[in-house]
This record gives structure tokens, sequence and C-alpha cells, in this order.
């Protein structure tokens, strides 16, 4: 029994790729969601109630963190969630799977690589590297893997710019587009967190998910807009007074002021090592891309 907390684009994949393979998956959301399977149970529970994931996490061989709290709750809403799986992991005797990101990095000169010191000294940065640095203290079989922006359908700068450019409209972006910037495929998140689950050899670090070379959000979303038959982009930015006013009205745009260093100057993923010792690669970006597509139009029907 596989336990899958969240059913965002990397739960679901997570979740949906394991019940393919003959895995019983327990996929576990506030609402009970999540995709249909003959193999996945939904199970509706709250993931920061200690008692309540402990009753759901039960019987668990690996438990998978793929939950993402509200940009503004961090402070609050980790630190039980993290301490909630944490406790099921060890009772279980789980491996627990984390997926991470590189905000604990910091703001950074050179390629990140898996053993810089997580030295950010932003909110959500500490938050991040505090969960990670309780996970190891523990008695508990564990690995984290990070990944940069997604090449994905949901909270990516391809959301953002999608409906202007299906619509031949200027995209506006609330930080540059010209700086190169690794992006990563949601899928290949998926594919690696359940590829080191069963490897001994992941537990007790941290490893960035295989991602394609840097290129700009200009350059990527030109390839959505070719790949999706759309018009060529037309691209802007709002201008940094423009951001900090809305920062003061939207909790998103305000969050985002404290990590926007990330696209001021080059931030690039170095996954050498992932590749190295697993064998494991990133998807072609047009093949993510064109699998992120079919995801968006589905999405746009079901809205429908």
């Amino acid at each position: 029994m596989h336990v899958v907390v969240g059913s965002g684009s990397i739960g679901t994949a997570i979740a949906s790729s394991l019940a393919e393979s003959g895995v019983a998956v327990r996929i576990v959301t506030r609402s009970g969601g999540g995709p249909k399977h003959p193999l996945i149970t939904r199970v509706a529970a709250d993931a920061s109630d200690t008692a309540a994931f402990r009753r759901a996490a039960a019987g668990a061989e690996v438990i998978y963190n793929c939950v993402n709290p509200p940009y503004h709750a961090w402070p609050t809403d980790w630190p039980p969630i993290a301490s909630a799986l944490l406790a099921a992991a060890i009772e279980n005797d789980a491996v627990l799977a984390i997926t991470g990101n590189l905000y604990g990095y910091g703001p950074v000169d050179r390629p990140m690589t898996e053993d810089m010191p997580l030295a950010a000294r932003t909110v959500k940065g500490r938050v991040r590297a505090r969960m990670w640095e309780e996970a190891l203290a523990a008695p508990v079989r564990t690995f984290e893997v990070r990944a940069s922006d997604y090449i994905g359908p949901r909270y990516t700068v391809i959301e953002m710019a999608l409906p202007a450019l299906r619509a031949g409209k200027t995209a506006w972006l609330p930080a540059s587009v010209d700086v190169p910037h690794t992006y990563t495929y949601t899928g290949d998140v998926a594919r690696t967190m359940i590829a080191l689950a069963g490897d001994r050899r992941a537990w007790g670090s941290a490893w960035h998910v295989p991602s394609p070379p840097p290129m700009t959000g200009r350059e990527l979303l030109t390839r959505v807009a070719e790949i999706g038959g759309m018009p060529a982009p037309r691209l802007r930015t709002y201008p940094r007074a423009a951001v900090r006013a809305a920062a003061l009205f939207d909790k998103f745009t305000k969050e985002f002021l404290e990590v926007r260093y990330q696209h001021d100057r080059p931030f690039v993923l170095d996954s050498s090592r992932v590749s190295a010792v697993f064998g494991l690669t990133a998807t072609p970006v047009d093949e993510a891309i064109r699998a992120v597509l079919r995801l968006s139009e589905v999405a746009v029907e079901v809205h429908q």
C-alpha cells in the first residue's frame, strides 16, 4: 500500500502511475478527490490532523508528500502537515518521499547542486529547509526530490500565459522572460519520486529531478505556441511598481515578491547527480509540452 497525500499534478501523476503498474494506492485529500482507478482508494482526511492522518495512512509502505498549501499560508500550514506525515511514516516504518523545491537555497550565483547549503533567509525558504532538517533528524527512511518551476498544467508560467496565447493576445507576466531558467516537467517529478522510493541509495539525501538545459521563459512559451499551433507569443512584463501595487491586494503576488530573485538572474538547476546514480533523464521539452497541452485541453473541456 502506497499512500499519496495531495491530488495536484504531482500527486495525481504518482497515484495514476503506481496504479497502472499494479500497486495499490490510497490517495488522501481534504475533499476525498483524486484520480479514479480500481487500485486507487480515495480517502478524505486532513493531513494536518495527526490522529486523522495516522488512520488514513495505516499500513503504508511509502508515504508521498505531494501537498501544496496556499502560498501565503506556508508558515502556518506546513509545520503541522509535515509533522503528521513524519509521525505516520515512523509509526508504519514507511519510506517518506518528499516533493521539494529550490527555495531553501536562497539567491545563488552558480548552478544549484544538492550539496549546497540551505542558506535561504526568506520565510518560505526557511519553512522548506526546516521541514527537511526535521525529517533527516527523525528515525525514518526519507528523501526529498527538488524541482525548479514546473512545465505543467497548474501554477506555472504556461498556465499564466496560455489563455492569452490561445486568443492571440499579449500575455502579461510578473517577472522577466529573458533570463535563463531551469524548468522541470511535472511528469519527471512523479517518475523520480516513484523510482527513488524503492531504492535505498536514495534514502537520507536530497536529489534534483532530471531537468532539461535552462531556457528563457520566452523560449519556453515560443515552443508552447509553436507546438500548440498558436500565433507567435507577444509577451510583456509588468513593471516592478505595478507588481508591488498588486501585492497590496493579492496574496499570491505578495508572496511572489519574496522569491522574485529567482527570475532576475540565471536560475539553473544541476540534475547530473540523479542521472549518474539512477540513470534517470529529463523528458524532452517538446514531449513535455505536448503532454501539458493535452491536459490543459481536457481541463478546458471539463470546465465548459
